[in-house]
């Protein structure tokens, strides 16, 4: 199949890193699409924005930005031109002057959902049994017990900073509710989803459906392309 001239440039969340992505950008590239993820390193949210920025410098054309969990809050604040639309995988989405923070906690966390504190290095690790818990459920144990040992942590600085005006107030947008999410209520992407005025599709999977629902994930992100492709 030849290669679309739509990009798409993905965002991963914390506690994993562009492997996450492997099976949607396998996907994508089935269908003609070429895709590449965005090494954040998760540090704090300016260095995230700017591995970001980075990222989409070597890419060329129009580009569909897709962000996972906190990720939501990084793609928004691109300013880079040639960011057709934005996907927002189980996706955090704070307004402007509000923080990660603000938008996490914004509703009752889910009965099994871990409670998460920074160590002395004000890193925030996800304990290892949060994996098969809350994190990633419906994944096997063997890919749980990958995800708990490849863990990138995440700083406590990065979730706490106001967010500027987001790109989602002046780009076409769409959503993906994991309704079986434990991390981020489904209520909570409802109605993120809803004020961003999103095309909001839902899937019955877990906080990581790029690795249990890859399908899900790859159509979403797919329509997304396909309307950046014809214009409209």
């Amino acid at each position: 199949m030849s290669e679309n001239n739509v990009k798409v440039v993905l965002a991963h969340g914390a506690w994993a890193d562009g492997s996450s992505w492997n099976k949607v950008i396998a996907g994508l590239r089935s269908e003609g699409v070429k895709a590449l993820a965005a090494p954040l390193p998760l540090t704090s949210l300016a260095d995230d924005v700017a591995a970001l920025t980075w990222t989409l410098e070597r890419v060329d054309g129009p580009v569909v930005l897709v962000g996972h969990a906190y990720a939501g809050a990084v793609i928004a604040s691109t300013s880079d031109e040639k960011v057709a639309s934005l996907v927002y995988v189980t996706a955090l989405a704070p307004d402007e002057g509000e923080t990660v923070t603000d938008i996490f906690y914004r509703t009752e966390p889910h009965p099994l959902a871990p409670q998460l504190a920074p160590d002395p290095h004000e890193l925030i690790w996800l304990p290892e049994e949060a994996f098969a818990r809350a994190f990633a459920q419906h994944a096997s144990p063997e890919e749980q017990a990958l995800l708990a040992a490849t863990q990138r942590p995440l700083t406590a600085g990065s979730i706490g900073v106001p967010v500027g005006r987001p790109a989602w107030k002046d780009r076409p947008s769409w959503f993906l509710v994991a309704e079986e999410d434990r991390m981020i209520p489904a209520a909570n992407q409802r109605f993120m989803a809803e004020r961003m005025k999103a095309r909001v599709r839902t899937v019955p999977a877990d906080h990581l459906p790029m690795l249990t629902a890859t399908t899900a994930v790859v159509d979403i992100v797919l329509e997304a392309v396909r309307e950046v492709e014809s214009g409209r």
